[in-house]
C-alpha cells in the first residue's frame, strides 16, 4: 500500500529505521514506498513525482530525521531511534557517510547542498542515549547497514 501522507512517511523511516530517499539500493527506498511500485527513471517524471517532492521534503525537515550518505553513499534519511546506534558504531562507517546534508534553495532559486560534519550535528541526549547501549545492541540495530557495507568490502577485495 503507498505511503500517503507525512505521518505514514515518518512512519514508514521511523519503522524501518534507515531508508533511502529516492535510490535503488539494498535497503527500502521512501520514494518507491510513496510511489507504491519501483520507479524507473528519475521519480520526477512519475506521476505521483509531486507528491513524492512533497513527502520527502516533509520528512527531510522532521527534527526526528537526519538525511546523510550511510547506505552506499545515496542519501539515506536515518529516523532519530537509530541515533544512538550509529554514534556508538560510528567507527565502522566512513565518517563523511554520516555527515547531515541538507538542501538549500538559495534566492536565485538554485538548490545548494551544506553538510554538517558528523558528530556536529548529534544532540547531548543521543551522545548520552548511545553511551547506554551495548556494542551488541549497536550492532543489531544497524544490521541492514552493517551488513550490507561489510557485503560490499567483501566483493571489492575479489
Amino acid at each position: 500500500m503507498p505511503v500517503k501522507t507525512k505521518k505514514e512517511a515518518l512512519d514508514f523511516v521511523k519503522r524501518h529505521g534507515a531508508v533511502l530517499e529516492s535510490a535503488k539500493g539494498t535497503i527500502p527506498s521512501l520514494a518507491h514506498a510513496i510511489a507504491g511500485e519501483p520507479i524507473r527513471g528519475s521519480w520526477w517524471g512519475h506521476p505521483k513525482g509531486n507528491q513524492i517532492y512533497m513527502l520527502l521534503n516533509d520528512v527531510s525537515d522532521s527534527p526526528d530525521v537526519v538525511r546523510c550518505r550511510l547506505a552506499d553513499g545515496k542519501i539515506t534519511l536515518v529516523h532519530r531511534r537509530l541515533w544512538p546506534a550509529l554514534v556508538k558504531m560510528a567507527s565502522a562507517f566512513d565518517s563523511d557517510r554520516l555527515s547531515a546534508v541538507r538542501e538549500e534553495h538559495t534566492a536565485t532559486g538554485a538548490h545548494r547542498m551544506t553538510t554538517i560534519k558528523f558528530p556536529d550535528w548529534v544532540s547531548d541526549d543521543v551522545h548520552a542515549a548511545a553511551k547506554s547501549i551495548s556494542v551488541a545492541e549497536a550492532e543489531e540495530q544497524l544490521s541492514s547497514l552493517i551488513t550490507n557495507r561489510t557485503a560490499r568490502k567483501s566483493e571489492a577485495r575479489r
